[in-house]
């Protein structure tokens, strides 16, 4: 069997002790000072779980900023504003009518505001990058929409980050991690797909698919406009009992990890489709000159396939974990449970025959398109208008 050129690559670089520098070893002090200030301060209220949890998600921190050096400048400028914003508010959430940098940026709302339009106009400026004649033009397009992905996925984690401290303002009835509705979940969605993409710029050093890969972040933006200004979702109220639990910290993150991944995935699949026809249409054109080649977008498209599928895994096998400690039974063939299985068995099925099968090009494009169609279906349909276990997330 032949080796790809992804792997030969990897085997001529260094080992990864030998590619840290001062900045990297600099990053993991400041990532264990933060988990050491963090233990002293909430020790007494965490559990083992917890202790675990803070634990790994700092190796995780180190290990992805080692691997994946924006990550380290972006966790430092989330922290930055996410605890300025913490001191403006002081004990009080009237802060926030007084503040300006409170009143016009760093609050929830505020924030989530941002974060959305600037998804929404990075989005406009890849796709117009992709369509201009010039490509000097396009290049600088290119740059600026991912400067504006970038700004919106920062503005989104300090969203998220002050809302969690907002909720503990607002009293014990309220104060939770910001993933227990709705809408809180459709901010997570934004962001980790938007982080996602980010990645697949600084990996391939290919900011064309930006046009392509943030539409599904874009109508998930429009969506949250729609639910904050329709059904006032940034409005935080009481959480529900069944979700004070340690388990929502991990199980609903990793499922949105997987709903990323599978979201990207599937964008890639139209970028080949996109570029398929281009080659036949238009060999010449700015769209074959400008997307990746479809080798490329077939590997893309696998490997954040994967990804989903891994963190899909696990976040099921979690949820399993968590409802047999809050209902008694692992599974209960909720609609919920049964939407998940549905889309597990699909990205099994995608992912068998493109590894042992073989399978690549315009088939395992469509198909990919439409499992994140069976997984937006399943996530908004069953959570909005089904009733079950888990109608947390209903209008």
């Amino acid at each position: 069997m032949p080796i790809s050129r992804d792997i030969l690559e990897d085997l001529d670089e260094p080992s990864l002790l030998r590619r840290l520098t001062g900045r990297d070893w600099l990053w993991a002090l400041l990532v264990l000072i933060g988990t050491a200030i963090a233990f002293d301060r909430f020790h007494a209220d965490f559990g083992t779980i917890q202790d675990v949890l803070l634990a790994s998600t700092a190796a995780g921190m180190i290990a992805l900023g080692w691997f994946w050096r924006q990550f380290e400048g972006f966790s430092l400028a989330v922290t930055v504003l996410s605890l300025s914003a913490i001191a403006l508010y002081g004990n009080s959430l009237a802060a926030a009518h007084r503040d300006p940098l409170l009143l016009f940026l760093l609050s929830s709302p505020v924030a989530i505001t941002w974060s959305c339009a600037l998804f929404l106009l990075a989005n406009a400026i890849y796709l117009l990058g992709l369509a201009v004649r010039s490509d000097s033009a396009s290049q600088g397009l290119l740059s600026w929409g991912s400067r504006l992905t970038w700004a919106a996925v920062t503005m989104g984690f300090v969203a998220l980050m002050v809302r969690w401290r907002e909720s503990y303002l607002l009293g014990p009835a309220e104060a939770q991690i910001p993933i227990s509705d709705l809408f809180d979940v459709f901010v997570l969605f934004n962001v980790v797909t938007g982080l996602l993409y980010l990645y697949f710029e600084t990996r391939y050093r290919q900011k064309s698919l930006g046009g392509l890969a943030l539409l599904i972040v874009s109508a998930a933006s429009l969506f949250t406009f729609y639910l904050m200004f329709q059904f006032h979702g940034a409005h935080i109220g009481p959480v529900n009992p069944e979700l004070r639990s340690y388990w929502i910290k991990i199980h609903v993150p990793a499922l949105f990890i997987g709903y990323g991944a599978f979201a990207i995935g599937a964008m890639v699949g139209g970028a080949w489709l996109l570029r398929a026809r281009a080659e036949r249409l238009y060999p010449d054109g700015r769209v074959t000159r400008r997307l990746p080649d479809l080798q490329t977008l077939d590997d893309v498209m696998y490997r954040y396939n994967a990804l989903g599928f891994v963190f899909l895994t696990l976040g099921t096998i979690l949820g399993a974990l968590w409802a047999e400690q809050a209902w008694g039974a692992y599974w209960s063939w909720d609609p919920k449970e049964t939407e998940a299985l549905v889309v597990w068995l699909n990205y099994a099925a995608w992912l068998h025959m493109r590894y042992t099968n073989g399978w690549r090009g315009k088939t395992m494009a469509i198909w990919t398109i439409v499992g994140l169609l069976l997984t937006t279906a399943g996530f908004i349909g069953v959570d909005v208008f089904l009733p079950g276990l888990h109608s947390f997330g209903r209008l």
